[in-house]
């Protein structure tokens, strides 16, 4: 009976992550490099790796079984949630999985794996801020559905759906308003984990003018604090404020 449990678990595995073919028995060949390389490279944690030999899968296939606390849904689930397709969610699961082996990942990790890709800066407060808006349940850890959740809708959602999601990112303590202090501790999170040797050299007082310059936009009936509304109407009006909002997208 164990014996069977493991055989579906490890079919179930294999089938999320596209590394074996359910009709055959077989394993299947890796995604083509370009896509794998395409989609991993977006990924905070996700960076691409060598295609494993298939001692290296069934070793790896081993592991997963032992430790994993986590399994994400059916493929076929997620593709209907989100706006990827079911090749894309299997490259993007197999490089989840590699880096994530128990199917989740805490906040400490993803700061780890975070600053691999800004090593000229500190990029630990931005980390913990992306960390929070993945981690939609507020359990302390991100699963792989919060992550293709919220990469499908920075990546492919409507402007209005990267809006609202930039807005509860910039909402550190979820009370709907937007405030100067709020938006100036996302600022400097992402000056420093740009680092001070970037060109044209960043000044120490951006940050702060960045968020005068917002608010002055922003906060229509000047009450200190930006609402939802405001924060989406004056982003669809204002082209320099779309424009700087590309920061933002750099730094997903």
């Amino acid at each position: 009976m164990k014996a069977k449990n493991r055989d579906q678990s490890l079919s179930d595995s294999r089938e999320l992550d596209g590394s074996y073919d359910q009709l055959t028995g077989n394993q299947t060949g890796q995604s083509k490099k370009t896509i794998k390389q395409r989609f991993l490279k977006l990924l905070p944690c996700c960076k691409p790796s060598a295609a494993p030999s298939i001692s290296q899968s069934n070793i790896e296939d081993d592991f997963e079984l032992s430790t994993v606390c986590h399994r994400p849904e059916s493929m076929d689930k997620l593709e209907e949630q989100t706006k990827f397709t079911k090749k894309e969610l299997q490259v993007l699961y197999r490089g989840f999985k590699n880096e994530c082996p128990s199917g989740v990942v805490n906040e400490e990790t993803f700061k780890t794996i975070y600053s691999q890709f800004f090593p000229q800066g500190d990029s630990s407060m931005y980390a913990h801020f992306l960390f929070e808006a993945f981690d939609t349940n507020k359990n302390g850890s991100v699963s792989f559905e919060d992550f293709v959740f919220g990469l499908s809708i920075i990546l492919r959602g409507t402007i209005n759906d990267r809006l609202n999601w930039a807005f509860n990112l910039y909402d550190l303590n979820k009370d709907g308003c937007i405030t100067k202090e709020e938006m100036l501790d996302i600022m400097k999170s992402i000056y420093d984990m740009m680092g001070k040797y970037t060109y044209p050299t960043m000044q120490d007082d951006a940050p702060r003018e960045h968020v005068e310059s917002f608010f002055q936009k922003m906060d229509r009936n000047k009450d200190g604090v930006v609402t939802i509304e405001e924060f989406i109407e004056s982003c669809q009006k204002d082209e320099n404020i779309m424009q700087s909002m590309q920061l933002f997208d750099n730094v997903i």
